[in-house]
């Protein structure tokens, strides 16, 4: 009897070890959102991540990038069904069918960023974008001329309206009689993909009075700075450091660091450490800011640094809350 005990709690040992020991030899997978993965905004940002990793382990990975809506869930299956672990997806449209397709596949973990899937061997990944644009919200209004500033979303969803939010209500900490203009490109996915409209909403926000305009609409986002760079208003650019786009023209850029949550879910696999469950990046731990580079430096002064520092510091340590869209969809700050 002792003897079947101890054989059967070996064989139970090796099973788990070589369970993780095969997990630790998975190649990863790379599923990239639509909207392109040089959308020089948040595709990129975590195809930088995946490529940082690479050459930091010489390690490799699988990739797809999605070209349609169909595309979602047969992906999804075939990336699991090649062996791929963790499975990273990128992108909020995602969530709904990974929560049906992660239950099909227990020996594989998934990752999405942007979304909470709550199943046993998924990790979401989301961010406090609210914070952040809280802070870009700050310097905006510090920086406009005319009391004016504006917003461009991508697709109209409770996410993008977060990142809206944030930035009014950080304006208005600044200049409680500041005018914020808020449009969305559309409602369908094209949306993120669409610069020409993100072109003629700048335009149309800066006949309006709009001196400084804030892009979260990933692709559509490039034509908001390239209309103000054209028209000599300031932007501000979204999840990447976008500010060498218009040396000079680009205030700051609210980054959001989706390159490390895709480099840290391939590390932490790789040496068999990834653990599922919600992980929130915020003002706390770096997962959200403000950038600051040689191509804006003579935009932002010393004092718009200092204010923007101390804000931070009061949000971290609870003394500012920022209002989250998505937990209540009313703004105080519209």
């Amino acid at each position: 009897m002792t003897l079947n005990k101890t054989l059967m709690g070996a064989v139970a040992t090796l099973a788990l070890t070589a369970g993780m020991a095969a997990a630790q030899d998975a190649t990863p997978g790379l599923i990239i959102d639509l909207g392109g993965k040089f959308d020089k905004s948040f595709n990129e940002s975590a195809y930088n991540g995946a490529q940082r990793w690479v050459e930091e382990t010489g390690g490799e990975y699988a990739e797809t990038e999605l070209a349609n809506e169909a595309q979602r869930e047969q992906t999804m299956r075939r990336m699991a069904e090649r062996g791929a672990n963790p499975v990273v997806v990128l992108g909020f449209a995602n969530g709904s069918t990974l929560d049906v397709v992660a239950p099909d596949y227990p020996d594989t973990d998934f990752v999405i960023v942007d979304m909470v899937v709550e199943q046993p061997n998924v990790k979401s990944v989301v961010f406090s974008e609210h914070e952040g644009s809280y802070l870009v919200g700050m310097m905006a209004a510090m920086a406009s001329e005319t009391g004016t500033v504006s917003f461009i979303g991508g697709m109209d969803v409770p996410l993008i309206s977060k990142f809206a939010c944030g930035y009014a209500q950080g304006a208005k900490a600044v200049n409680p009689d500041a005018e914020v203009i808020v449009n969305m490109t559309g409602t369908t996915p094209s949306a993120w993909n669409d610069p020409v409209k993100g072109a003629e909403l700048t335009r149309s926000q800066i006949s309006q009075g709009s001196d400084v305009v804030f892009a979260a609409a990933g692709g559509t986002g490039i034509g908001v700075l390239q209309a103000a760079a054209d028209a000599d208003i300031l932007s501000i650019g979204v999840d990447s450091n976008q500010n060498y786009l218009h040396p000079g023209e680009v205030l700051t850029s609210m980054v959001k660091r989706v390159d490390n949550a895709v480099y840290d879910a391939f590390s932490a696999a790789a040496a068999g450490e990834l653990e599922t469950g919600i992980t929130v990046m915020g003002l706390d731990n770096e997962g959200v800011g403000f950038a600051m580079d040689e191509n804006n430096a003579e935009l932002v002064s010393e004092e718009m640094v200092a204010a923007v520092e101390e804000a931070k510091a009061q949000i971290i340590a609870g003394e500012i809350e920022v209002h989250d869209f998505t937990s209540d969809s009313s703004c105080p700050a519209y």
